[in-house]
């Protein structure tokens, strides 16, 4: 079957930077409270096996293992995961995509995309977010990390390279709605005003949902 366009630009864009990449965000959370909040908030909440989808560098996973999370990788680009497992030799890394997890049914206690949706069109939202729930256990968590916004920019250059990159910024209250028709709960929603010009343009979102237990049958 034919890879679509997307995941084919978004997979070069980020084997061609995965190195400066890695370089520039490896000390950011030190400098980002919030996000540090939140992944302690997460941590503090799951319980069993996170897959973090779209872990580019292995930085998060590595800040969640750090907090006693039993985490491993996954992200589209092989240069991202060959990075990931340098500088984190201690955990799992692979290569895979969000809308075709290599995951038995039920298998993970939590899930987290940060930052990595907004490579997404906003039409396959809703075949992510039924592959999260399918792959989740019931009660699962799911963490979502954004760009808040309705529109969609598109890069030619990047972390000092030539790309081609389009970054769907996401409206927090469409996605509420496509995550509870996947059958996920809302837990917590935060939002704030961008912080290091270098990086945010607009606000950030945050959402952590559940994936609803199985209803008892009648």
């Amino acid at each position: 079957m034919t890879e679509s366009e997307f995941l084919t630009m978004t997979r070069i864009a980020y084997d061609t930077v995965a190195h400066s990449y890695a370089d520039l965000v490896r000390d950011l959370l030190a400098e980002a409270p919030a996000d540090r909040a939140v992944l302690g908030l997460f941590a503090e909440l799951v319980s069993g096996r996170v897959a973090d989808v779209g872990c580019g560098p292995g930085r998060i996973s590595g800040h969640l293992d750090g907090l006693g999370v039993d985490v491993f990788g996954v992200d589209l680009s092989p240069e991202m995961v060959a990075v990931a497992r340098r500088d984190h030799p201690g955990l799992r890394f692979e290569v895979g995509s969000m809308l075709d997890l290599d995951l038995p049914d039920a298998s993970l206690g939590g899930a987290l995309a940060w930052y990595s949706l907004i490579h997404v069109p906003w039409e396959e939202h809703p075949a992510v977010f039924a592959e999260f729930h399918r792959v989740l256990a019931p009660g699962g968590l799911l963490l979502l990390a954004f760009q808040i916004g309705d529109e969609v920019r598109r890069f030619e250059e990047g972390y000092g390279h030539d790309i081609l990159l389009d970054l769907y910024r996401i409206n927090p209250d469409r996605v509420l709605g496509q995550l509870a028709a996947a059958g996920f709960e809302p837990h917590t929603r935060l939002e704030r005003e961008p912080v290091d010009p270098r990086w945010e343009k607009t606000r950030q979102g945050y959402l952590l949902v559940r994936k609803a237990a199985r209803p008892d049958r009648v």
